[in-house]
């Protein structure tokens, strides 16, 4: 997680802290490819607090980032796992410039539950976030998450499911929402693994590429089994 520990958002889900940001540490995406460098790392997930303090949302911070990455290792698969820039299109232009190999935003619960479950957000800006990443750049793969257990009907995650392709989001992680501490959320339901093994399935038949669908599930689960083709960006649309 880049960007320090302080979000400027308050999501009843998130244990993050919520507090005025410190300024960023110019030297941290260098530190980053240093730390990927010494872990031996060839898939690597970047994340960030929510800035809604900085006029990029921290956009300028994550492309630094990953051109350091780059830099460090032309073949480590970069996926970036961002906040909605309160979708400015410049600040989604400045981090997909830079070529992750995955862009994940997170659309976390249905629609209806949104104003209560995520601070700020709202669902049809994080969709159209996800659609604009993948017209930006489409050899960039578009990854999005949802909590379960929240207090969603199986129609409302269907329809979920449904406008996240319609947004030509490729890959998807469902997983089990866990209460962090008394003051957040509470859990409505826990999901029995048989119905994730369902959501799997529908979810693929729904046509996306790749489903990670489990109790332990989380965006960043296992990121590395999944494989996206990589391809130059002059190929985008062969």
């Amino acid at each position: 997680m880049i960007a320090g520990e302080r979000c400027t958002r308050a999501c009843g889900f998130c244990a993050v802290s919520t507090a005025k940001p410190y300024a960023l540490e110019i030297d941290e995406p260098a530190r980053v490819a240093e730390a990927i460098r010494r872990m031996k790392l060839k898939h690597v997930v970047i994340t960030a607090v929510a800035r809604d303090d900085l006029s990029d949302g921290g956009a300028y911070h994550f492309a630094e980032t990953i051109r350091a990455i780059r830099n460090l290792d032309p073949e480590i698969v970069i996926e970036v796992l961002t906040p909605d820039f309160n979708g400015r299109e410049t600040s989604l232009r400045l981090v997909l410039e830079a070529q992750p190999d995955i862009y994940n935003h997170n659309l976390e619960t249905v629609e209806r539950l949104t104003p209560v479950v995520r601070s700020r957000a709202k669902y049809r800006l994080s969709l159209e976030v996800l659609r604009r990443a993948k017209e930006l750049d489409p050899c960039a793969v578009t990854k999005s998450g949802i909590m379960l257990g929240l207090g969603e009907t199986e129609t409302e995650l269907f329809q979920a499911l449904d406008d996240l392709r319609e947004a030509r989001v490729q890959v998807l992680t469902l997983g089990q929402y866990l209460r962090p501490t008394p003051d957040h959320l509470p859990v409505v339901e826990y999901i029995q693994p048989e119905r994730f093994h369902r959501y799997k399935e529908i979810a693929e038949a729904k046509g996306f590429e790749y489903v990670a669908s489990g109790p332990l599930v989380r965006s960043s689960y296992h990121a590395a089994d999944y494989h996206p083709v990589r391809r130059r960006r002059s190929e985008a649309g062969a």
